[in-house]
């Protein structure tokens, strides 16, 4: 593994960087204020290709690789954490199973729009009884003629009532269990597809996390993704592939939180002198600082790996697991570094430490994460 980044993706983050701090870091305390969702930002996005990052030319996107779509991720958390998962949802579980799994017309009508922003998508595993579980997926899609019949509820669904496309797992044969599993492309719009309750959330609150409504919902049976009864690979093989990206985010959010401490504790005068020549604040910016580096290289390992065309499957649970955890840490270190200035909404580090929980909990909790983990090494 080559530790020196690319010039190609330097230029990436460089690029991404750029917008983050003129576009997104002015009006990210704003949006997480109003739970605004942030679409004259996503357009901007899309024009400069962001929302289909690891896509191909061909289909519509960059076609950058996956240590560059990682770098992007992260430089838009470090200043906004709900437009990253917004970003990141669309790219890594929208775009990217239809990309892997989808015919030439399914890429050619879905696909094309999606990776060139012009659509936005959203993915929707979880239910009300079914999270971690997939197997406990009650929503039935039931196979009419020329259509399939979707019935059933799904929650915590990000970008759901802003998304143009979704991919949603549903069952067409429940006693099969997770073998009965299949995923579907559902359009907004389509009749008997609505939208329930927009959850009212601790963090990432402009990213608009949704409940799903199908009843009697009639699709193509075109708009099968891959077959019936392999929903259940589709949607692990995407989440071993955005569960990195999370771990991107995680990152982002702490580096965020490391960048306004160290602003902080050289502006910040106690007992004659900034903050910062205490060797007790200087202590927690270290630990910060490397806890965030070391973060960052199993997050770029995974990338690597999938670059190659290696199995990463351990590498990016561990990324998550790690990144997820340190998050936390280093935004509590963050908000004591700023003292009470940090536990008011006066500072960015009163988000970023909202921000960094939910990081354990989506796409994989952290508990899940170790099953996977052990169960990759007890191979």
């Amino acid at each position: 593994m080559d530790f020196n980044y690319t010039p190609e993706q330097k230029m990436v983050q460089s690029m991404v960087q750029r917008f983050a701090e003129a576009e997104i870091k002015p009006i990210a305390q704003e949006i997480d204020a109003t739970e605004e969702f942030p679409w004259p930002v996503l357009r901007k996005m899309g024009q400069l290709n962001i929302m289909g990052m690891a896509i191909p030319k061909e289909w519509g996107g960059a076609g950058v690789d996956t240590i560059s779509y990682m770098m992007a991720i992260e430089e838009i958390a470090k200043v906004c954490a709900s437009t990253s998962v917004i970003m990141a949802v669309h790219n890594s579980v929208c775009c990217y199973p239809i990309y892997l799994f989808g015919t030439d017309a399914q890429k050619e009508k879905f696909l094309k729009p999606l990776a060139a922003g012009d659509k936005l998508g959203a993915f929707a595993l979880t239910e009300p009884s079914a999270g971690s579980d997939a197997g406990a997926v009650r929503t039935t899609a039931t196979l009419d003629g020329d259509e399939y019949i979707i019935q059933g509820n799904k929650i915590f669904i990000t970008s759901g009532s802003e998304a143009d496309t979704v991919l949603i797992l549903a069952s067409t044969d429940l006693s099969k269990g997770v073998r009965g599993l299949s995923a579907f492309l559902v359009e907004k719009g389509t009749p008997g597809y609505t939208y329930g309750t927009i959850e009212d959330k601790m963090g990432v609150r402009a990213s608009a996390t949704t409940e799903l409504v199908f009843e009697n919902c009639r699709i193509p049976k075109d708009n099968l993704l891959g077959q019936e009864g392999k929903g259940f690979k589709i949607g692990m093989t995407t989440l071993d592939a955005s569960r990195m990206g999370i771990a991107a985010q995680a990152v982002g959010i702490a580096q965020g939180a490391l960048d306004e401490s160290i602003k902080y504790a050289k502006e910040r005068e106690q007992f004659g002198r900034p903050i910062g020549k205490f060797q007790a604040i200087q202590w927690m910016l270290a630990e910060m600082a490397t806890k965030i580096e070391a973060a960052r290289f199993l997050v770029h390992h995974a990338a690597y790996l999938k670059e190659a065309g290696k199995p990463f499957t351990k590498e990016s649970a561990m990324a998550k697991l790690y990144a997820s955890k340190i998050a936390r840490e280093v935004t509590s270190d963050a908000v004591q570094i700023h003292g009470g200035y940090g536990y008011t909404k006066d500072y960015a580090v009163e988000r970023f430490y909202r921000e960094a929980k939910i990081t354990e909990i989506y796409e994989g909790t952290s508990e899940v994460q170790k099953m996977v983990i052990a169960r990759e090494a007890l191979k």
